[in-house]
């Protein structure tokens, strides 16, 4: 997977915008960020709660594992996208979209 590719993915979601946070791309609803993409576009983040962070490490640890410290900790997951593909980080990007977005929006999104 690419950063362009990540970028997609993520801009697809209802009311998804990007934005810039510390020099790096990253992607909001309704202000909230839900993902962001590293400096050199190489990997992803995307705010799992940590159940859902241990189950993505757990079924793919080539792909997923925990930012580091504290953001970790609260289920902040790194995405290495040379070794993604879309389905996985798809599923990955709903699940935080989900955790960030209005109740009333992630109840109306009928996505995977």
């Amino acid at each position: 997977m690419t950063a362009d590719e990540f970028r997609s993915l993520a801009l697809s979601l209802p009311e998804a915008v990007e934005e810039a946070h510390m020099g790096h791309p990253d992607f909001r609803v309704r202000g909230k960020i839900f993902a962001t993409l590293g400096p050199k576009g190489d990997w992803g983040m995307v705010k799992l709660t940590p159940d859902q962070q241990k189950s993505f490490a757990g079924a793919e640890p080539a792909i997923f594992h925990p930012a580091s410290g504290a953001w970790g900790r609260r289920g902040s997951t790194i995405v290495r996208l040379a070794d993604a593909d879309e389905s996985t980080v798809r599923q990955a990007l709903i699940a935080a979209w989900r955790n960030t977005a209005p109740k009333r929006l992630a109840q109306q999104y009928e996505g995977e």
